[in-house]
């Protein structure tokens, strides 16, 4: 599948305006090999942002609970480990210690009422199985 194909992963409604949501999607490489991708997608109204649930501090999730990633004010996306705040719309950390680093950045679109996200090949059921 090319790499401009785009992957439904939610529906648009699944994720509540000022929420952000956590995705554990495998991607599959060019030599057949695949490997995790965890993602966080946040809602703010009509706008999707998303970016792979990985903190540049330490490289561990953000999400110190299930789908747990925006500071009690619940308008930055937080780390749960060391407390570093990121900006919603762009990844920038602007407070704690990776301040000035941000977060990896995922494509989004929204298609048909669904959060696809585009330019990576992901390992669907039908791969895992063998079937083509």
């Amino acid at each position: 599948m090319p790499l401009n194909s785009a992957y439904a992963i939610c529906g648009f409604n699944d994720i509540p305006s000022r929420r952000a949501m956590g995705f554990h999607l495998v991607i599959l490489d060019e030599d057949g090999s695949h490997r995790p991708w965890p993602i966080i997608v946040v809602r703010w109204g009509k706008q999707v942002f998303g970016y792979l649930n990985r903190c540049p501090h330490k490289g561990v999730n953000l999400d110190w609970d299930r789908n747990q990633f925006l500071d009690p004010s619940g308008i930055r996306l937080m780390c749960g480990k060391h407390g570093s705040a990121f900006e919603l719309g762009t990844g920038r950390c602007v407070d704690g210690p990776c301040k000035g680093s941000g977060l990896t950045p995922i494509t989004l679109m929204v298609l048909d009422g669904d959060i696809c996200v585009t330019g990576v090949r992901l390992l669907e059921d039908e791969d895992a199985s063998g079937k083509s």
